[in-house]
């Protein structure tokens, strides 16, 4: 039965391998004899296309995820080949290849796992490749099983960007191959996805990471470089290349559970004819050609249409836009990647949401409002309708508060990744853009389904009826499963729920600290240190003031959006009104009455001078895009700052807010080629 989950019987006949118990769980797999053999040239050349048309040289640093499976184990056979056929030189005191990491994620959810890590470390060392064991951390516990394959995906992906970041390398390589793309397309089609879905994983994207770098002078987010360089290849032929080096790796025949999606798709596909997986693999290459045009029309969409505010929301120009002269599939993606850019919400656009978004954008002039994917849409003021607002909804849900904002101090932040990642993302852009077809030779650019697509496909002569029948047999077993599974939990009442944003007070951003507000505003607040030292008595003491001044009153701020009742308090502090008449839950004391007369009045004129100032500068800025602006509150949830605006209710207190969104505008590089 071991034997059988390798498939090695009928996908290399003239191979055979030897599978050793390391323990209960996964198997150690080592050559018992070959026959015929091995072109590892082939490989290698395919491998080296693949990075050059990433734009990766040999003398980039480099990591690789590695499970111990032979399709990690073999990425770093041709990783290391690839370096060492450059003359990348080894270190002298480690003896390790220059400028690789393998990186072997422990996810803790077995008690074999540390053993498991370990085992792989060794191995992926003796071919001379530097690696490190990355143990995850489950605060809230191990996830259901029903989620288990899906929350160990994130948690490994969050793993890898950390260590990369620790280690200032740009480039993630990870082993899907065509098997994968193949299982991965059979799953979308069962979940109904069109044909952006349908193209599968990008050879080329990009990861960010939680944090970014809190620089004002820092040009932009670079998240690291994620490159998939075996889509090409087979999963036989990685089993070949891992005999062909020479290798060992690992299986694990928990891989054989029908319980997971993918599992139960593999275990359908495996028996299907040659012929079968090279007309698939056709489609999946049609949409992939198709979703590269649509990506690059989206992206000159944008540049031409799209201008973004520094306030936080976009201004689309529908008469540049021109959407009724926009493909229904080109406008729906544009349209989506701004709203995902200024929501900061990655969860894709589908059925009635998207037939919505599409009539609204090309009601034109527009002159009503819509609420959809995270974001407010209504027409820009005095643009009489021809051009579109886009602003963040304050009303969609939200996943949880820890999304509302993220602390971090200047210290978390000196992992900033290299300049050099712009150079590899130009070079590739230049070769895939050569490669984007012309509309008329786009294959599924009018298809509106799922289904569609399929006897699009069949019209095109790129699959045959036998395995036309055989995926749609394919697709409707698996949505029978997905549909099961879907009522199971919507009985059982075992949905995740999820929270409105609250206008309470967030957790406190402590002074010196830095917070990346609803993934969109980085948020920082200090003293001026010349006046700190002024405001201190020589004994330590606290040397009021005035009544206004809230630094050592409250060293602690809290952030959250403005509210309709922040501009009622400016204006009355617009109008002279004292901050105790303003604030009724402001308590006064005979202290505070006693404070020098001087340092009252020219903190009381300061005040009434920044009000006014801020309630003309929130004039210019669209009512429905005020409400997303991150505003710094006391702990009786009175205004401290807008920093947005330049608002401060303190003479001494320095606040700074930046509009710089956790992933850029167009989701960042990616390519289909």
């Amino acid at each position: 039965m071991l034997l059988n989950s390798l498939h090695l019987s009928h996908a290399l006949p003239s191979l055979r391998a030897v599978l050793i118990p390391t323990h209960s769980i996964r198997f150690l797999c080592k050559i018992s004899s070959c026959g015929d053999a091995i072109d590892m040239a082939k490989y290698r050349e395919t491998f080296s296309r693949r990075m050059a048309m990433a734009g990766i040289k040999p003398h980039h640093k480099i990591a690789l995820g590695v499970s111990g499976g032979p399709d990690s184990i073999g990425i770093c056979v041709l990783a290391s080949g690839w370096k060492m056929d450059a003359q990348i030189g080894k270190d002298e005191s480690s003896g390790f290849i220059e400028g690789l990491l393998g990186i072997i994620v422990d996810h803790g959810l077995r008690s074999e796992s540390k053993d498991e890590a370990c085992h792989v470390r060794d191995a992926v060392s003796k071919m001379g490749i530097r690696s490190e064991i990355a143990c995850c951390d489950w605060p809230d516990g191990r996830p259901k099983q029903g989620h288990l394959q899906e929350a160990a995906r994130d948690m490994r992906y969050q793993v890898f960007q950390d260590v990369c970041i620790r280690h200032r390398i740009d480039v993630l390589l990870i082993a899907h191959h065509a098997d994968d793309q193949a299982e991965l397309f059979i799953l979308r089609l069962s979940r109904n996805s069109g044909v952006l879905g349908l193209a599968g994983m990008a050879f080329i994207s990009q990861l960010f990471p939680a944090w970014i770098h809190c620089s004002e002078e820092s040009s932009g987010n670079h998240g690291i470089l994620l490159i998939r360089p075996l889509l090409e290849f087979s999963k036989a032929d990685m089993y070949k290349i891992c005999l062909g080096a020479s290798q060992e790796w690992v299986e694990d025949p928990t891989n054989q559970s029908s319980l997971f999606a993918r599992n139960r798709i593999r275990m359908s596909l495996r028996n299907l004819s040659s012929t079968f997986k090279y007309e698939l693999q056709a489609v999946i290459s049609a949409c992939r050609k198709t979703r590269s045009f649509i990506d690059q029309v989206s992206r000159n969409l944008i540049s031409q249409a799209v201008t973004i505010m520094a306030h936080g929301y976009a201004i689309i120009d529908l008469e540049k836009l021109d959407p009724s002269n926009v493909n229904d599939l080109c406008l729906l993606k544009f349209v989506t990647l701004v709203l995902q850019f200024i929501s900061q919400r990655h969860r894709p656009v589908r059925g009635s949401v998207s037939k919505l978004l599409l009539d609204y954008i090309r009601n034109f002039p527009c002159k009503t409002s819509l609420t959809a994917a995270g974001c407010y849409l209504c027409s820009a003021p005095q643009s009489k309708g021809t051009k579109l607002l886009v602003c963040s909804s304050l009303d969609s849900p939200q996943p949880s508060r820890m999304d509302l904002s993220f602390n971090y101090t200047s210290e978390d932040q000196k992992y900033c990744l290299p300049s050099e990642i712009e150079q590899i993302i130009m070079e590739a852009q230049l070769y895939s853009d050569r490669l984007v077809p012309d509309a008329s030779d786009v294959p599924f650019l009018h298809v509106t389904s799922s289904e569609s697509v399929l006897h699009e496909a069949k019209k095109l002569n790129l699959l045959s009826e036998p395995t036309l029948q055989s995926i749609i047999l394919l697709q409707r077993e698996e949505s029978q499963q997905f549909n099961a599974k879907t009522e199971f939990t919507s009985q059982h009442g075992l949905r995740y729920e999820t929270k409105s944003v609250s206008t309470s007070l967030s957790e406190p951003l402590q002074y010196g600290r830095s917070c990346h507000f609803m993934n969109r505003f980085l948020v920082r607040w200090k003293v001026f240190e010349k006046i700190m030292e002024d405001i201190f008595c020589r004994d330590g003491s606290w040397d009021s003031r005035c009544n206004s001044c809230v630094v050592c009153h409250d060293t602690t701020a809290f952030i959250r959006h403005m509210v309709d009742a922040d501009w009622l308090y400016l204006a009355k502090l617009s109008n002279g009104q004292t901050l105790e008449e303003c604030g009724e839950k402001t308590s006064s004391s005979m202290e505070k009455m006693e404070q020098k007369e001087a340092n009252r009045i020219h903190c009381s004129e300061y005040v009434q001078f920044s009000a006014q100032r801020a309630l003309q500068a929130l004039k210019l800025i669209p009512v429905s895009a005020r409400r997303g602006l991150p505003v710094l509150v006391d702990h009786q949830d009175l205004l401290l700052s807008i920093p947005s605006i330049c608002f401060n209710r303190c003479p001494y207190l320095s606040v700074h807010s930046i509009f710089k969104p956790k992933v850029p505008l167009g989701g960042g590089y990616s390519s289909y080629i």
